[in-house]
C-alpha cells in the first residue's frame, strides 16, 4: 500500500482521508491535540503542527516525509475569498515542513485567483507564476499539481443553511467528492506540474441552488450575471466526469461515491 500525506486534515483532507484510505496509509497532520486519538482509531498517522501566519523558526522538516509517495497540502495560502494577501511567514514554514520532498504534490489553491470580472476564465488567464499564494510553491517544487477549488460544498455545506445575498449571481461551486476523484486520478496516473480548475461544469445562481435544495419550484430566469471559472482543462486532459455536475443537486445521495 501506497503511503499519502495530507497537510491540514480539516474538513477537505478529513473527506479525502476517508475515501482514499481504502487504497492508501494516511499520514495527517492537524493543529488540534484533540484530534490524534480520532484520526488514530481511523488508522491514520497523525501529527500535530501549526502554520503561523509569521515565520517559525522552529519548523523542522516533516519526519515521514521521505517516506510519502505523495502529499495533498490543503492548508490556505491566500485570504478570504482567494484575495492575494501577505502569507510570506506561513509560505516559508510550509517549505521548511517539506525539507527537499521528491514525491508527488498537490497544492489546493482557489478560483479566488481570478478577477471579478465577469467572463469566463481558464487557467491560461492567470498562470502560477503570477500568483503568489502558489508560486511560492511550484518556484521551489515545479512538479506541484495546483488544484483551483470552487466554492467547497457537499454534506452540511449547502447554500440552504447560508444567509447570502446575491441571489441572482451565477455560482461556481464543487462537491467535495469531486475534487478526491480529481486527485484520485491524477494520483493513478503520476500527473505533475498540472494547473487545473475544479468547478463543476453547470454554474446555475444562487436563487435556483436554494429553491432545488429547499424543493420549491423556481419560476425565475438564469441571467448572465457573474464571472464564470471552465473546467474544461481538466475535463479534457484527465476525460473527467463529475459525480454531481450540477450544484442545484449536491443535496442529493450519488450512488457512484
Amino acid at each position: 500500500m501506497r503511503n499519502l500525506g495530507i497537510i491540514g486534515c480539516g474538513w477537505l483532507g478529513s473527506h479525502m482521508a476517508e475515501r482514499l484510505s481504502n487504497r492508501y496509509e494516511i499520514f495527517a497532520t492537524t493543529t488540534s491535540e484533540s484530534k490524534i486519538e480520532e484520526f488514530k482509531a481511523k488508522g491514520y498517522h497523525p501529527t500535530v503542527v501549526d502554520f503561523p501566519d509569521h515565520l517559525s523558526e522552529e519548523m523542522k522538516e516533516w519526519e515521514v516525509a521521505s517516506q510519502l509517495d505523495a502529499i495533498i497540502i490543503t492548508v490556505p495560502f491566500s485570504g478570504i475569498r482567494g484575495a492575494q494577501v501577505s502569507m510570506e511567514g506561513r509560505q516559508q514554514s510550509m517549505l521548511s515542513f517539506l525539507g527537499d520532498y521528491k514525491g508527488q504534490l498537490f497544492l489546493m489553491s482557489s478560483t479566488g485567483v481570478y478577477p471579478q470580472s465577469e467572463k469566463e476564465f481558464t487557467e491560461d488567464d492567470q498562470p502560477a507564476e503570477n500568483v503568489p499564494s502558489e508560486s511560492f510553491m511550484t518556484n521551489k517544487f515545479p512538479h506541484t499539481n495546483v488544484l483551483r477549488l470552487a466554492g467547497l460544498m457537499g454534506d452540511q455545506r449547502l447554500l440552504k443553511n447560508y444567509n447570502i445575498s446575491g441571489l441572482d449571481q451565477l455560482v461556481n461551486h464543487i462537491h467535495y467528492a469531486d475534487i478526491v476523484s480529481v486527485v484520485d486520478k491524477m494520483l493513478d496516473i503520476q500527473s505533475q506540474s498540472k494547473v487545473y480548475n475544479v468547478v463543476a461544469p453547470i454554474h446555475p445562481d444562487k436563487q435556483e441552488i436554494i429553491n432545488a435544495q429547499k424543493d420549491v419550484p423556481y419560476s425565475g430566469e438564469r441571467t448572465p450575471k457573474g464571472r464564470l471559472i471552465s473546467p474544461a482543462k481538466l475535463i479534457s486532459e484527465l476525460d473527467f466526469k463529475f459525480q454531481y455536475p450540477d450544484p442545484r443537486y449536491f443535496h442529493l445521495v450519488n450512488t457512484s461515491e
